[in-house]
């Protein structure tokens, strides 16, 4: 979820304005390719509970023909329609009940988004002139840090809770196994 899982998690996380979720829970394995020697699952849906609203991430490698006929995207699913958006472009599709008329069909992305995000970053590196990221260094961590929460619910197998206040899970095990490194050759990090 930290490799491919950033680059849509961003959308629903940022798009929401959304803090760290409440609880986390995951299931999945390798299902598809089962006989790659790998770590990562090939199969994994992620379930995100906020205050007030949940987040899903479902992700089947080597399913070309994924939700909303799409081999990658994000859906808000509202009341009255759902948006679908991904690199390509995005749409609005209505739902049968609603009595608005929501419904858009695909438009096409205007230009090459990742491209552009390229652009941005070098030219922020080169100008040394952070505020002008098109997305913040803190917007950034924040998206992975909601992903490896998925990582680590997917690797212990338990539901999740996260305390904001202490920003840590509150079961203390999950904690020392998996928000703290195993270094080698003896090195520590010193305690603060």
């Amino acid at each position: 979820m930290t490799d491919w899982g950033v680059h849509l998690l961003d959308y629903g996380l940022l798009g929401m304005g959304s803090p760290v979720p409440k609880t986390i829970s995951a299931l999945g394995g390798r299902f598809a390719y089962p006989d790659l020697y790998e770590e990562t699952p090939d199969t994994l849906t992620t379930l995100y509970e906020f205050d007030k609203f949940n987040l899903v991430w479902d992700s089947a490698m080597g399913i070309d023909n994924g939700s909303y006929n799409r081999d990658h995207g994000i859906a808000y699913i509202g009341n009255n329609g759902t948006l679908i958006l991904n690199r390509g472009g995005w749409e609005v599709i209505e739902e049968k009940q609603s009595e608005h008329k929501v419904s858009k069909p695909l438009v096409k992305a205007s230009d090459n988004g990742l491209n552009n995000h390229m652009v941005n970053f070098f030219s922020c590196l080169r100008s040394r002139k952070k505020e002008e990221l098109a997305c913040s260094i803190q917007a950034g961590a924040h998206v992975a840090t909601v992903a490896q929460m998925g990582n680590i619910a997917f690797r212990s197998g338990e539901k999740l809770t996260w305390d904001e206040g202490t920003k840590l899970f509150t079961n203390k095990s999950i904690n020392e196994k998996y928000l703290m490194s195993d270094y080698h050759n003896g090195y520590t990090l010193p305690k603060i």
